[in-house]
């Protein structure tokens, strides 16, 4: 059973930093892409980083040089360091996992950011 578990949200003040994880389970997790998206009430998902099964990254512009994408394959997990929080990061979280099949994606629960003084 393919399971993604974030952890590491909160509620944080503009300028702090918080460190997301996503654990994986149930596929082979080496072989797969892993992303962070986010999404705010009434907006669509959106990209903010992926890491490629080779370790290639990609950032949302609005996050590069703020946020960090890693993942340790021998931890299975996947994590979103974030630094220079602002308001307009507030949103859920979603940890991604996609396979080499377009069919072969799954999502976490989500996890809220809230960033506010």
């Amino acid at each position: 059973q393919v399971q993604l578990v974030e952890s590491g949200g909160g509620l944080v003040q503009p300028g702090e930093s918080l460190r997301l994880s996503c654990a994986a389970s149930g596929f082979t997790f080496s072989n797969y892409a892993m992303s962070w998206y986010r999404q705010t009430p009434g907006k669509e998902r959106e990209l903010v980083a992926s890491i490629s099964s080779t370790g290639g990254t990609n950032y949302a512009n609005s996050v590069k040089g703020r946020f960090t994408i890693s993942r340790p394959n021998l931890k299975n997990t996947v994590y979103l360091q974030m630094n220079s929080l602002k308001p307009e990061d507030t949103a859920v979280y979603y940890c991604n996992a996609q396979g080499p099949l377009v069919r072969w994606t799954y999502w976490g629960q989500g996890i809220q950011v809230t960033v506010s003084s």
